[in-house]
């Protein structure tokens, strides 16, 4: 059985491998290991927190459906079931 990292947002032991991305069941999170990789060169150490605005929304086609850019973050791919109009 392959060995998974554990999930960066809420310490999960229970991800899985999805294509190029690890999921997480608990949170919903999902990441490569080139994204943990580019947070360790920066130094990223913070989460988006609930209620965070974001700008320039896309609606685009895929598992992700939307294509957007958050300030302190940049841009990002997110699950239209996750967001809520403001």
């Amino acid at each position: 059985m392959d060995q998974y990292p554990n999930c960066p947002k809420c310490n999960s032991e229970y991800t899985y491998q999805d294509g190029s991305l690890f999921v997480c069941p608990e949170c919903g999170y999902e990441w490569s290991q080139e994204m943990l990789d580019k947070e360790a060169e920066k130094g990223a150490t913070s989460d988006l927190k609930m209620g965070t605005k974001v700008s320039n929304i896309r609606l685009v086609e895929g598992d992700h459906n939307i294509d957007c850019k958050i300030d302190g973050f940049g841009a990002m791919k997110l699950k239209s079931e996750f967001v809520k109009k403001a």
